[in-house]
């Protein structure tokens, strides 16, 4: 859509919060517009079709704490299928390459490393989380690697405070059509203008003029919902500056979690929602999810600093590592029945620099510091300002419907 020169509330940026915060809006009587750098809603979620009859989420995927999550009920009324197998997260699709006597013990240092890290929440007193592991486990370089999935990052960037704040049912479900599909239709009744950038918000007067590639505009509140990345960085800046707001950010990066998927032929010869993880004893490793959906791929995850460097190395370097691991693991035939299909380079995207926020120890507070509303005109969204449901999509969502509650507070009591 072509920008108006003036609104009411412009939302910068449609992803699950912008959009949020947009539907909660919507029947508001105030003029609304969200701006979107990209050339789509949904943000860090974005579904594509890798292959025919293969659906997959370059982005977010499930539907985590679904019994608490938002999209749940909103995927009912949008008539996308939910699909409510069990996550393989804890299982093991071949008994050879992960005996269960192995993997139970792993499970145990898993758990009993949680047990330790909440009972030092209680204290407290934030550190790394690393200090929970217990010393000399010989499970600890495979307990960093899940979070580096789960946090996106290694646990001595992880603040032990804020990983205790997290609140996780436990309950996962997955979108058959897919998350970043159900963010698009979600997203699609939104007064939306794509493909602009903004780069500076200039607050200094008594409505906020908005610069952006396609021209300039003013409003008289705006919600930024950009990922913490971008504000650190200072992609979008504030005028006057908002130092408290900058520093909020760089204390809650976004920690990095890359996808790939890789047709299979023969599928039938592996089980439908399989998992697969070898006992590697190192961080720098691959989980893999067997036929997502029963569909003819697999899946594989990597995070952390060997996310990044495989990023680094270009285009093709996760699905060459994923099929290297995977052959290693399930024999030589592998590699000629495995073709890479897609794979994500979140740190390498422009508009995110990364997959989702964790804190840094000593951060735990930049949460609420980063949601805080500014002057009664600028406020925050996103999910690095969700008290317990950060680093997810239900959770940016609901952030935004929040901080659209904020401004109808402050246009009630001006």
């Amino acid at each position: 859509m072509s920008l108006p020169s003036e609104i009411d509330v412009a939302i910068i940026g449609a992803g699950a919060a912008g959009l949020g915060a947009a539907r909660a809006l919507e029947n508001s009587g105030l003029s609304l517009i969200v701006l979107e750098a990209r050339d789509r809603v949904g943000g860090r979620g974005h579904t594509i079709m890798a292959a025919p009859g293969i659906t997959f989420d370059v982005g977010c995927g499930w539907l985590h704490s679904a019994d608490r999550n938002s999209f749940v009920q909103i995927a009912g009324q949008l008539n996308f299928e939910i699909d409510k197998t069990r996550p393989p997260w804890r299982e093991q699709g071949f008994d050879a390459v992960f005996p269960p006597e192995e993997r139970l013990d792993f499970i145990r240092a898993l758990d009993a490393f949680y047990d330790r890290a909440e009972e030092a929440a209680k204290t407290g007193h934030d550190g790394p989380a690393n200090v929970c592991l217990e010393p000399g486990n010989r499970w600890n370089p495979m307990v960093d690697a899940i979070s580096t999935y789960v946090n996106g990052a290694e646990l001595d960037r992880v603040s032990i405070l804020d990983m205790d704040a997290y609140e996780d049912t436990e309950i996962n479900w997955r979108v058959r059509r897919g998350y970043g599909a159900l963010l698009a239709a979600y997203g699609a009744p939104g007064p939306l203008a794509l493909n602009t950038q903004v780069p500076l918000l200039d607050h200094s007067g008594p409505r906020v003029r908005i610069e952006t590639s396609r021209g300039t505009l003013s409003a008289a509140k705006v919600i930024v919902t950009v990922p913490t990345n971008l504000i650190a960085d200072e992609a979008i800046r504030f005028f006057p500056a908002l130092p408290a707001k900058v520093d909020a950010a760089r204390g809650l990066p976004l920690g990095l979690a890359d996808k790939v998927t890789l047709a299979l032929d023969q599928p039938e010869a592996l089980p439908e929602d399989g998992n697969l993880r070898g006992a590697t004893m190192r961080t720098a490793m691959g989980a893999y999810h067997l036929r997502p959906f029963g569909q003819a791929c697999i899946e594989g995850f990597f995070g952390g600093r060997f996310a990044r460097e495989l990023e680094d190395a270009g285009d093709g370097a996760l699905a060459a590592q994923a099929i290297d691991e995977i052959v290693a693991l399930l024999g030589s035939d592998f590699r000629r029945r495995l073709k890479p299909l897609a794979e994500s380079r979140w740190a390498h995207d422009p508009f995110a620099r990364g997959s989702y926020s964790h804190a840094l120890p000593g951060h735990a507070g930049a949460r609420a510091l980063l949601a805080a509303p500014v002057d009664g005109r600028l406020f925050f969204a996103g999910e690095a300002t969700s008290p317990n449901f950060f680093s997810t999509a239900h959770g940016a969502r609901d952030s935004g419907e929040r901080a659209a509650g904020e401004v109808m507070g402050a246009i009630a009591t001006r």
